[in-house]
């Protein structure tokens, strides 16, 4: 049955086609997978000259607005680590009682990785791009309040955030780790 289904599905020109665009679509992301500080220089670009869009023509605030929260949730599950480490940490508690030291090496691994955390950003951006075309998404609100708003919760959220990685002891970040080189 799977065949025949397959069949039929080949045999259709329009998903044919929109198989061979996400093919091509696929090979550019894998493409682009190593070249990480170019990918984000380009989302910087993106950002800049969407802020430049709604700078000049002075609306779509609610779109930009959007797009930071988004993007603020995006780099909370970047920052934040895969498995609870609250339960991780309850776990050693109960080995180190049964007199068991557990030196065993975790890495931290990210609940977004930084691939899909640009990728999601990028289509983002260019969603808010295309949104701010259409004058039905220029809603009339007063810009100073959602900056006000957009600031105070970047703040709290990232309070929690610096609290949680100095409670649990990590750092997401490859600042100031030590890199190992291999010999010449």
């Amino acid at each position: 049955m799977d065949t025949d289904y397959e069949q039929a599905e080949s045999s259709n020109p329009v998903v044919a086609a929109i198989r061979k665009y996400q093919n091509m679509y696929q090979m550019y992301l894998d493409r682009a997978t190593p070249f990480m500080k170019e990918r984000w220089a380009a989302v910087v670009v993106l950002i800049i000259i969407f802020l430049l869009r709604v700078t000049l023509a002075q609306g779509w605030y609610v779109v930009c607005y959007a797009l930071g929260i988004f993007i603020l949730n995006q780099l909370l599950a970047f920052l934040t680590p895969k498995f609870d480490v609250s339960l991780q940490q309850d776990e050693e508690n109960s080995s180190l009682e049964a007199g068991e030291k557990s030196e065993e090496f975790r890495p931290f691994i990210r609940r977004l990785p930084e691939f899909k955390f640009w990728h999601n950003c990028v289509r983002a951006v260019v969603l808010s791009l295309f949104l701010s075309i259409f004058r039905i998404f220029d809603i009339p609100v007063f810009w100073p309040i959602l900056l006000v708003y957009f600031i105070v919760l970047f703040f709290f959220a990232m309070r929690r955030q610096i609290q949680h990685m100095i409670k649990y002891k990590y750092i997401p970040l490859d600042i100031g780790k030590k890199k190992y080189r291999g010999k010449n």
